[in-house]
């Protein structure tokens, strides 16, 4: 699947949500399904810098597609790096360093997240963005 069909799926799933407080259970619960990562990565190198909570993410490029695992220390922060996997892990580093995730506006999360959880969201766009450019000539 591309990255804009996997945003696009996801704005689905998130339509069948009445309220705010399914939504965030439905994120949490993201969170909860994310595969811990391994402790060799949560260094001080793959922590997302300008997150209120701590998040590492560790990229790497294999067979010409970018791959990404995450972990956070707060449930709602893990199933919000657990989407911007979903969208960028597995795809070409071109297409990473190029897409916006449009899926953030569509469903409304932008405007239900405090100002230090979308600082720490733009954050983490920004390292998996950054990560995609750099392993764009690698």
């Amino acid at each position: 699947m591309t990255i804009q069909d996997i945003q696009d799926e996801i704005i689905s799933e998130f339509e069948l949500f009445d309220n705010w407080d399914d939504k965030y259970a439905y994120i949490i619960e993201l969170g909860k399904k994310l595969p811990p990562l391994a402790e060799q990565y949560k260094t001080e190198e793959n922590l997302v810098k300008g997150c209120q909570s701590k998040v590492w993410l560790h990229g790497y490029k294999k067979d010409d597609k970018v791959f990404f695992e995450a972990d956070s220390d707060a449930l709602i922060v893990k199933g919000l790096v657990s989407l911007l996997l979903r969208v960028y892990s597995g795809q070409p580093a071109d297409a990473i360093a190029q897409t916006e995730p449009y899926f953030i506006q569509k469903i409304g999360l932008q405007q239900h997240l405090s100002m230090t959880r979308a600082n720490g969201l733009a954050s983490m766009i920004k390292q998996i963005r950054t990560y995609g450019v750099a392993l764009l000539s690698t």
